[in-house]
């Protein structure tokens, strides 16, 4: 009997904790959003103290809608393959993401490892372009054939000097680890022995 006892005070101490539990992540959502509206860390408190009618998606200040720029895609493949962007050129507004996609495509009768190199157009265009995801970013080995599209997700920095008005990137995509021939091989000369 006293065993019996101490099981269901066991039991009452379980079913009080696995209830404060409970309580406790109910009540975590509407804390956690008091306190990002409190601390500004978050904006998921944003959108219920809207105005009735009004979008809840807050505009972007950082994009200067002032300039545009006339941003070039262009592509240098070196070997026996197809690659090219979807779109020679895009107009944006500096601080607005951008997406563009590459098509690649193996058509040699053998699998390969290709990686691609940006360059940029001015030169001092280069650290204001940031690239968000890139293709450039890792290697890609492709079988006989095969056909991929990789983007691009970029955004030019606000603080591109005012005179660039035109940015051109170019991507130069090369085998990695392909078959390289042999360096020539110099004659293998003897030395002869002196007779006497």
């Amino acid at each position: 009997m006293a065993r019996s006892g101490e099981n269901l005070k066991m039991v009452r101490k379980l079913a009080v904790v696995a209830a404060g539990m409970f309580g406790f992540g109910y009540a975590l959502v509407p804390v956690y959003k008091h306190i990002c509206e409190i601390t500004g860390i978050n904006v998921l408190a944003l959108g219920e103290k809207e105005v009735p009618g009004g979008s809840t998606a807050k505009a972007n200040t950082q994009i200067d809608t002032s300039r545009t720029i006339t941003v070039e895609f262009d592509a240098n493949a070196h070997g026996p393959w197809i690659f090219k962007p979807a779109l020679t050129t895009l107009q944006v507004h500096p601080g607005q993401l951008a997406t563009v996609m590459y098509e690649f495509q193996n058509v040699q009768d053998r699998r390969m490892s290709a990686q691609a190199i940006p360059s940029y157009a001015p030169r001092e265009a280069g650290p204001h372009f940031n690239k968000i995801e890139c293709f450039c970013f890792q290697q890609y080995t492709l079988d006989p054939g095969e056909k991929k599209q990789w983007p691009v997700v970029f955004v030019i920095d606000p603080k591109l000097p005012r005179d660039v008005k035109t940015i051109t990137l170019s991507y130069t995509f090369f085998e990695v680890g392909g078959k390289v021939p042999a360096p020539p091989q110099a004659a293998a000369t003897q030395p002869t022995e002196a007779r006497s």
